[in-house]
């Protein structure tokens, strides 16, 4: 029952990983000034930015943590 549950918090934890690359990635364009957005727009984008990435390392370690735990 264990590794169920393992298996299906590695599927949230890689969707939510998914999501957040997703957000970093539009982001960094608007903060790039690949759009007509403001200089504050773009700088909010980039501190987003930031925060999606330190989002995605966590979810990316924590879905690896779950893939283990859900092979043994």
């Amino acid at each position: 029952m264990q590794t169920v549950k393992d298996a299906a918090n590695y599927v949230s934890e890689s969707v939510q990983q998914a999501t957040s690359t997703a957000s970093k990635e539009g982001n960094k364009e608007i903060a790039k000034g690949n759009t007509d957005a403001s200089l504050g727009t773009r700088a909010e984008a980039a501190k987003d930015a930031v925060g999606d990435k330190i989002d995605e390392s966590k979810h990316d370690s924590k879905a690896e943590l779950h893939k283990q735990k859900a092979q043994n």
